[in-house]
């Protein structure tokens, strides 16, 4: 990484690409795992939420959604035949660009653990009243299992974003601070 560079603007913005695309697959990829101390409740990390998070820190609210929708896309594709994702995340990604960190909340490992927490319940909810709306589930049953997921969710994903959010900022900054204005 030191010698990031040294290469041509080119080939640091393929390596940017390769990175960014890189961490959404190894996102894809860990999401179905349950690996030991990484579930709660029969409950895993949000990893995709933690990374729209992460990537829509930084970002204007079009590129949030954006990260939010794509990704909502895929993961929908990996699970439901109902479309409960995408709103989710595409509002995730929405609501933290339009937090503009910088002037609210320090740079720091709670802070984004408190965003993720917050954004996890708020994707929850949505992905709950979408379940709702559907009408093949009983809404006692439907809100009874959300407290549960919510929750969970929540705290799983804030205490693991920082695992994802440190490096993926520090590369981002990184590559911004060479490239040109």
């Amino acid at each position: 990484m030191n010698n990031v560079s040294q290469f041509s603007p080119w080939a640091r913005q393929i390596l940017n690409w390769v990175v960014t695309v890189g961490s959404v697959m190894l996102c894809l990829l860990v999401l179905p795992a349950r690996l030991p101390g990484m579930e709660l409740l029969g409950i895993a990390p949000n990893w995709l939420l933690i990374w729209v998070v992460a990537w829509s820190l930084k970002r204007t609210v079009l590129q949030g959604a954006l990260a939010g929708l794509v990704l909502g896309l895929i993961q929908d594709g990996m699970t439901s035949p109902q479309p409960t994702h995408i709103i989710s995340l595409a509002l995730v990604g929405i609501l933290t660009a339009r937090i503009q960190k910088q002037r609210y909340i320090q740079e720091d490992f709670i802070s984004v653990a408190l965003i993720v927490f917050g954004m996890a319940v708020v994707g929850e909810t949505v992905t709950a009243i979408q379940y709702s709306f559907m009408g093949d589930r009983n809404l006692a049953e439907i809100w009874a299992d959300h407290q549960r997921i919510a929750l969970s969710s929540a705290i799983l994903s804030s205490l693991w974003a920082p695992v994802l959010y440190y490096p993926l900022n520090r590369w981002w900054e990184r590559i911004n601070v060479l490239e040109p204005s």
